[in-house]
């Protein structure tokens, strides 16, 4: 495989590289799709960014993202974000959970809160045509970002709805470690819940704000291809975005990073 067909370039990877230079860098350099932040849309607006991208031609894959269910206000910022997804045409919203709540040792009624939320938002999501993507996030973020921290815990909230409302975000920095994740990508893919995959490599060591350690393909220890092989033979056939946050990529400009991107994913991806 050598083509960019699948690839799809996370707003987050060039995440100060303004939204009309963007779109602009992918189209010239032959990027099909686009996944986009609520923070970058609301700069331009949800209407002047979805006529932006659908003149451009380019594909929105994913939004990201909404979840948070232990904030105040949680239940009409997730409307908005599925209603914000309808109208940039992104068939998925990925969603972070959020950690405990406050004074809170219960993991588990956590993860039954997440399961509660999911349940009042699917009505929702599915007269909007979005699905929600229930995305682990490593476990070291649990307590404060994410309580669902492996592709098992997403999947056994994801059960209770049709797959169609509600999947899973397979994303390799959080789940690289996992001796189960195997497994779990077989039983997601029948399942048909798979409904975005995120790309983006582990390199050590971890900077002070660990959340901004993942590196573009290539730059660490993840084993990409093999990532890549087990959602395509558990029937996944849709976009790859790359998602990666670190300061030091950021701080560069966002042609070079896209270039370096598309070079990662050639190489290290497909």
């Amino acid at each position: 495989m050598s083509d960019l067909s699948r690839f799809s370039l996370n707003q987050a990877t060039t995440k100060r590289w303004p939204m009309r230079e963007t779109v602009a860098g992918c189209v010239a350099a032959g990027v099909p799709g686009i996944g986009l932040w609520r923070d970058q849309v609301d700069e331009l607006g949800v209407e002047r960014t979805a006529a932006l991208v659908r003149s451009a031609g380019l594909t929105v894959t994913t939004l990201c993202r909404g979840g948070f269910f232990t904030a105040d206000g949680w239940r009409d910022d997730n409307l908005r974000a599925i209603d914000e997804a309808a109208a940039l045409g992104a068939p998925v919203l990925v969603l972070v959970s959020g950690g405990l709540p406050p004074g809170s040792r219960d993991v588990d009624g956590a993860r039954r809160m997440v399961a509660d939320a999911i349940a009042a938002l699917v009505p929702h999501a599915e007269a909007a045509g979005v699905q929600l993507a229930i995305e682990p996030l490593h476990p070291m973020f649990a307590s404060d970002r994410c309580v669902i921290a492996t592709l098992g815990n997403a999947l056994d909230i994801a059960d209770a709805f049709p797959a169609a409302a509600v999947g899973v975000a397979v994303d390799t920095y959080h789940l690289w470690w996992d001796d189960q994740v195997w497994t779990q990508l077989a039983r997601a893919g029948a399942a048909g819940r798979i409904a975005c995959f995120q790309v983006a490599d582990w390199i050590t060591p971890l900077p002070e704000g660990v959340l901004l350690g993942r590196g573009l393909p290539g730059t660490g220890c993840v084993e990409l291809r093999r990532f890549r092989e087990a959602v395509d033979a558990a029937g996944y056939r849709g976009p790859i975005e790359v998602e990666v946050f670190h300061e030091d990529v950021w701080s560069r400009p966002g042609e070079d990073v896209l270039a370096e991107t598309i070079k990662g994913y050639l190489q290290h991806v497909l």
